[in-house]
């Protein structure tokens, strides 16, 4: 409040004296707006002046576009100014233009009820990610909300791909026992794989389990989140009922704890159509009205395709598998569940594993490893008799004499090959045909032929040979070639003689 006395010096200065108000302002050291208020209670209009600004050329094309399309940015509206030829910065373009764009209206919304049995809403809660080996996996929540009773099923999962959105179905299915007749869904990939408008494409796995258990799949409107406001709320409810400062070992523990909070906490929360009764008292009235389980559960499996390489391994989710060697080079099948892997060549399981979710791991199964060593084994054998049988022809014949009378020949093959590798192919041919001579059919006599040869020849005791470890070099055979079409280079001519004779002569003086 001003006093009277200032009040009407005021009045007087602007009446009487003519002085603008930013004059009258200044003398009487009074904010302008002061002088503005009395002069408007005393009736006079309040001024309109208004001072010019670059933008008020541009304001009707702003109104213009703004009223076509609501959405667009205030930034991207005064791009299209600059590039009209604005001069003026974007902070002053936007603080002019702010109480221009059309408001939306409020929509108001209808409080859905729904009848007991009628409808379940379906969808995912991320809940961070988990060090899984030297995998780092994303937790996920299968989350499925009974719309009439407000039923919670909680189940966690490393990942949202088929196998556990599958897998969650049923598991829900079980926990309720029974299946609302149509369930809401958001537009997962899981779910939807096309929306054009009101034409929606099913993913044929979906539309499967769907016709499995007869109920119908019904996608929620695009941005229109509302329409699946119980399982959203769901969600929220499980982050701050159950998992908030939660400690649990492992994925297991987690899903027990889960189960263990559905069928308890959440069971006993206030049901919100009144306040007398529980969610429990609600979904036992519910649970008459669900459709029927069918007589098998469906099989909540990832289907893929996979080729054999060069080892007895298929990889699946970044970690291998053993199969039979045999397979090598086949494509095969693999059926992948939540906790195991099934490999099917030609309708037969071949293998089938418990599921790994770490990177880059070998799952083995034993009897796989032992029989692709075994064969190795053996193709091991069958080099070594390959390559006597090219080195001395008639170590074959002495194996077969050994052979019938009851020695184990793959000691024998081993001991052979040791004697070859440190004598030579030369010396252990001749060892071989004098030892079939003599009759005595074993690798001992062998050796103890070649050890008198070398002592007769006056040489010294076999340095064994070091080869690298290499099968190329180890299993390299060389036939031994007759030597007599070079005795000739033995002897030499009297010419011969004489030419050297003569080349050793010094030349005289």
């Amino acid at each position: 409040m001003i006093e009277g006395e200032l009040e009407a010096m005021i009045l007087r200065l602007h009446h009487v004296e003519k002085w603008p108000v930013g004059t009258i302002a200044s003398q009487l050291t009074v904010h302008h707006s002061v002088v503005r208020r009395v002069l408007c209670q005393a009736g006079l209009p309040r001024a309109a002046a208004k001072r010019a600004s670059m933008i008020d050329a541009y304001l009707p094309f702003v109104i213009e576009t703004w009223e076509r399309y609501p959405k667009l940015t205030a930034r991207r509206i005064y791009d299209m100014v600059r590039e009209r030829g604005y001069p003026g910065s974007a902070s002053h373009f936007r603080h002019r233009v702010s109480h221009l764009r059309p408001k939306p209206r409020a929509e108001a919304y209808l409080r859905l009820k729904t009848l007991p049995g009628e409808q379940a809403q379906v969808d995912w809660g991320h809940f961070g990610k988990v060090q899984v080996g030297r995998a780092t996996r994303p937790l996920m929540a299968f989350v499925m909300v009974l719309s009439y009773s407000r039923a919670i099923f909680l189940k966690f999962y490393y990942g949202q791909s088929m196998a556990p959105f599958l897998e969650g179905h049923v598991a829900a299915f079980e926990f309720f026992g029974g299946v609302a007749r149509v369930l809401l869904y958001d537009n997962l990939k899981s779910a939807v794989l096309e929306r054009r408008d009101k034409v929606i494409r099913f993913h044929p796995t979906l539309l499967a389990i769907a016709n499995h258990y007869r109920y119908e799949p019904r996608p929620v409107a695009v941005a229109r989140g509302n329409e699946k406001g119980r399982v959203e709320r769901g969600i929220r409810y499980v982050r701050e009922s159950f998992f908030a400062a939660r400690k649990w070992n492992d994925l297991a523990d987690l899903n027990r704890q889960a189960l263990d909070w559905a069928l308890g906490i959440a069971m006993a929360r206030r049901w919100p159509q009144d306040d007398a009764l529980t969610a429990a008292d609600a979904f036992e009235h519910e649970r008459p009205h669900l459709l029927v389980l069918p007589g098998d559960p469906f099989p909540a499996e990832e289907r893929v395709e996979v080729r054999v390489g060069k080892t007895p391994y298929v990889r699946f989710d970044g970690n291998d598998y053993t199969v039979p060697h045999r397979l090598v080079g086949l494509t095969l099948t693999i059926f992948a569940g939540v906790g195991h892997v099934r490999v099917i060549h030609q309708d037969e399981v071949v293998a089938e594993h418990a599921r790994s979710y770490d990177r880059r791991a070998q799952i083995e199964d034993k009897a796989h490893i032992k029989a692709l060593v075994e064969r190795k084994r053996k193709a091991h054998g069958h080099r070594g008799l390959d390559r006597l049988h090219h080195v001395a022809p008639r170590s074959e014949a002495l194996l077969q004499s050994m052979a019938e009378r009851g020695f184990p020949l793959g000691p024998a093959v081993q001991a052979f090959l040791r004697l070859l590798d440190a004598y030579g192919a030369v010396e252990f041919q001749k060892a071989v045909e004098e030892a079939l001579a003599q009759g005595t059919h074993h690798p001992a006599a062998v050796e103890q032929v070649l050890d008198r040869r070398r002592l007769e020849a006056g040489g010294l005791p076999p340095v064994p040979l070091e080869l690298p470890d290499d099968p190329r070099v180890r299993d390299l055979s060389v036939r031994v070639q007759a030597l007599k079409s070079y005795d000739t280079l033995e002897g030499d001519t009297e010419d011969d003689d004489e030419e050297r004779e003569e080349a050793r002569e010094p030349e005289g003086p």
